[in-house]
C-alpha cells in the first residue's frame, strides 16, 4: 500500500508524528481486506491488536511517498503474527511486529472456519 504524507500527518517541522506510523500500518492491514471486497470483521468476530512492537528508524517528512509492506510470520490457533515495514524509496524507516488476536462474540477464541476463509481471501494466507 502506498501512502503520501500530508501536512495533517506532521508536526510544525514537517516530520510525521509518531502515532501516524501506527495508523499507516493499520490502514494497510484494513486495505488488504477491502481489496478482497471484505471487511476485517463480521457481526460475530473481529481481529484486535494484542501486541505491538515498533522500531522508529528514520523520520518520514511532508510529501514523502511511503510504502507499507505486510508479511505473515506465524499463525496460531487464535492469533496471527505479522511483520510490517514502512519504506521510503525502498529504505525501511519504520518496522512493527503485530500480533492480532481472534475475538468471537467479544471474547478471545480459536479461529472459526469462516475466519480462516476470510483470512485466505486477503493477504494473510493460512499455511
Amino acid at each position: 500500500m502506498t501512502i503520501r504524507v500530508y501536512y495533517e500527518d506532521t508536526d510544525a517541522l514537517g516530520v510525521v508524528y509518531h502515532t501516524n506510523y501506527i495508523k499507516y500500518i493499520e490502514r494497510a492491514r484494513s486495505e488488504s481486506f477491502f481489496a478482497a471486497g471484505r471487511l476485517p470483521h463480521s457481526e460475530e468476530f473481529s481481529f484486535v491488536v494484542r501486541t505491538l512492537n515498533t522500531r522508529f528508524i528514520k523520520p518520514a517528512r511532508l510529501a514523502d511517498l511511503l510504502t507499507v509492506e505486510t508479511t505473515l510470520r506465524e499463525v496460531g490457533g487464535a492469533s496471527i503474527w505479522l511483520d510490517q515495514v514502512i519504506l521510503r524509496g525502498g529504505e525501511a524507516i519504520f518496522k512493527a511486529e503485530v500480533e492480532l488476536a481472534f475475538v468471537r462474540n467479544g471474547k478471545p477464541a480459536r479461529f472459526t472456519p469462516e475466519a480462516k476463509e476470510l483470512l485466505n481471501q486477503t493477504l494473510f494466507r493460512f499455511r
